[in-house]
């Protein structure tokens, strides 16, 4: 059976982008997801992903090439596409190509990011906006090769997928968070069938049913079942380790990283 791809979210484990890098790194993990990030202790920006020039995308790719590792994706998360105001909703698109760029500048074919909660009567104006703005910024991603994947987490696993079968665009796919279903009580495994042709990423989070995030192996996700189910559709990417809480994530990622390495 082959060993899991281990990542983690740069941002999670709050060192700053050299720190994060290092870190990973000592833990031998496989990748990163780069994300915006402070500096430590530090309310100033350490690394904007918006706003990477050419010298700070040669630093970022140096960085984890020295430290043996691979970027997984990029956080483009900008607030999502669920927006009736058109100047924001043409404001966030340009942004995401924006990222979107970035992100092919630095090797990686994946951004990661909320699209925003969609409705759940699909004559809703919302709907039809959400719709033509994923085309929008899907028939970019199909021109420069980028995937733009959507975390699961607002809706059930079949809301989404109904919703992402109407987009033609080939690039709009799906970052799979177990956690985000759980914690909402939806079925994360059935949603992993339903959403089999758009997963291209996931994050490896834990939760406690209609609860909060918990370390994962702690929370109601069950990971050899989980990572079972993925790997049943066929899914070889990156489990990158995400923990929004907590006071040491570090040692929360090192202790995943472990549990990771037993599945």
């Amino acid at each position: 059976m082959a060993k899991l791809k281990i990542g983690a979210f740069l941002a999670s484990f709050r060192l700053g982008l050299e720190g994060g890098i290092r870190q990973a790194a000592a833990l031998k993990l496989d990748g990163l997801e780069i994300s915006s990030v402070r500096k430590v202790n530090s309310t100033e920006i350490d690394l904007d992903v918006e706003k990477m020039s050419d010298a700070t995308i040669a630093r970022v790719k140096k960085l984890m090439q020295d430290n043996g590792l691979e970027i997984s994706s990029t956080c483009g998360d900008i607030g999502g596409f669920a927006h009736e105001d058109k100047a924001k909703l043409k404001d966030i698109l340009a942004r995401s190509k924006r990222i979107m760029d970035t992100t092919k500048a630095l090797g990686s074919g994946i951004v990661q990011t909320h699209i925003g909660l969609v409705p759940h009567d699909r004559n809703a104006k919302l709907y039809k906006m959400m719709q033509e703005a994923l085309e929008d910024v899907g028939a970019y991603g199909d021109q420069i090769g980028i995937v733009l994947a959507s975390e699961t987490g607002p809706e059930s696993g079949e809301d989404l997928k109904t919703f992402l079968d109407t987009i033609k665009a080939r690039s709009i796919k799906v970052n799979f968070d177990p956690a985000n279903l759980v914690m909402k009580k939806f079925d994360h495994l059935s949603a992993i069938t339903a959403l089999k042709d758009y997963i291209v990423h996931t994050h490896a989070k834990d939760g406690k049913r209609g609860n909060g995030e918990v370390p994962l192996g702690d929370g109601d996700v069950g990971f050899p079942r989980y990572v079972a189910a993925l790997r049943a559709i066929g899914f070889n990417g990156f489990y990158v380790i995400e923990r929004e809480v907590g006071q040491n994530p570090a040692a929360d990622i090192e202790k995943a990283k472990r549990f990771l390495d037993t599945l």
